[in-house]
């Protein structure tokens, strides 16, 4: 599993998840490339359920081993938002 998630006994401290950071009106931040849609938005509609922190990170950790499996599997090359694939060398009919 990824570094983020341990196993280990139950630590207080990992219970309460830290304060949000907005990143836009509808949508918050608690941890690293976890994004939320604002509880208080929701709030109309569904209620929030209260996560523990590990837990969060445990799902994370599943989620980015589950992707790296699928990486390894199937994917020739992986290639990161707003970059494209090396074009390679061009030939002389694209220069004319």
């Amino acid at each position: 599993m990824s570094e983020e998630y341990r196993f280990g006994r139950w630590v207080p401290a990992e219970q309460a998840p830290p304060e949000p950071e907005r990143v836009t009106d509808q949508v918050i931040q608690r941890f690293e490339h976890v994004f939320e849609v604002d509880p208080d938005l929701m709030g109309a509609h569904f209620q929030q359920q209260r996560m523990a922190t590990w837990d969060t990170k445990r799902i994370v950790a599943a989620r980015w081993d589950h992707l790296d499996a699928v990486h390894a599997e199937f994917a020739d090359e992986v290639v990161l938002a707003g970059e494209g694939p090396d074009p390679g060398p061009t030939t002389s009919s694209e220069t004319e």
